[in-house]
């Protein structure tokens, strides 16, 4: 995927809105409208900044269609994908599906699958490589509970998971990667800027040390819990912050809208 220029290492900021279980496919299509109208009323520029949206899998298709007839210049992913291609697994969805539905992304690893479903780092990994398989930007995402901070400290669980997910991805993939603590997910209360940065230089290391130099360069690394307009341009002034994995604000047009124009309104 070709990335324009705009932090150092040529990458484009990256704003993706996950929206989690919420929003049928009717509602997404009135919620991209708005969104798509709100951002071009505002003369936004999306080669700038790239805004990426992430609905619910029986949204997709609705989503996909809008955006191609109305050429829209969003981005769209999925919430999640199965490590296989096809076959007797009730209720997953392939990456060769999403492939053809058009998809540009698809998030792996979120806090909740780990938590809720009891995903591995292993398990994390073998997506990452489905989603890569069929042409898909894996949003690879890592952090650390309350509990792992105070006993290994900032960075430590987020690099391991990291490490562990890219074990058998090849040198230079295309992927970006997410950093959510999940003492901050929902809770109001975001890392600072300053423990945002520490995490992303380290996992960027990672990218680097896994992937090559060039790699670690160009992936973008983004950081996501408790995000609003308020603070977001905060994070995108730290050099390996790359942009935001947005949750509750991003099935919200107008706070949504505003993160995306964090240049705009408040400046960098």
């Amino acid at each position: 995927m070709a990335v324009t220029q705009g932090k150092s290492g040529g990458r484009t900021p990256l704003i993706a809105g996950n929206w989690k279980m919420n929003l049928d496919h009717l509602q997404a299509i009135a919620f991209v409208q708005k969104l798509a109208w709100s951002l071009k009323d505002a003369r936004f520029d999306f080669d700038d900044v790239e805004v990426a949206v992430f609905p619910p899998f029986t949204d997709l298709r609705s989503v996909q269609t809008l955006i191609s007839a109305d050429k829209l210049l969003l981005k769209f992913g999925a919430q999640d994908v199965s490590a296989h291609d096809s076959g007797a697994y009730t209720g997953e969805v392939s990456g060769a599906f999403l492939s053809a539905l058009d998809c540009n992304y698809v998030i792996v690893g979120h806090s909740e699958r780990r938590t809720l479903h009891l995903e591995t780092d292993e398990q994390v990994g073998a997506k990452a490589l489905a989603a890569i398989k069929h042409g898909l930007v894996p949003v690879i995402c890592v952090g650390e509970t309350a509990d792992d901070l105070a006993e290994h400290g900032p960075s430590a669980v987020p690099v391991a998971q990291l490490t562990a997910a890219l074990e058998n991805v090849a040198e230079g993939a295309d992927i970006v990667v997410a950093y959510e603590p999940v003492w901050a997910i929902g809770s109001g209360q975001a890392a600072t800027p300053e423990q945002a940065e520490q995490v992303a230089a380290a996992l960027r290391d990672v990218v680097r040390s896994r992937l090559g130099d060039e790699a670690g360069a160009k992936t973008r690394v983004l950081y996501g819990g408790s995000v609003k307009a308020a603070n977001i341009a905060s994070f995108m002034r730290q050099p390996n912050v790359d942009g935001a994995l947005v949750g509750g604000a991003s099935i919200q047009v107008e706070e949504f809208a505003s993160i995306c124009r964090y240049k705009a309104h408040v400046g960098t």
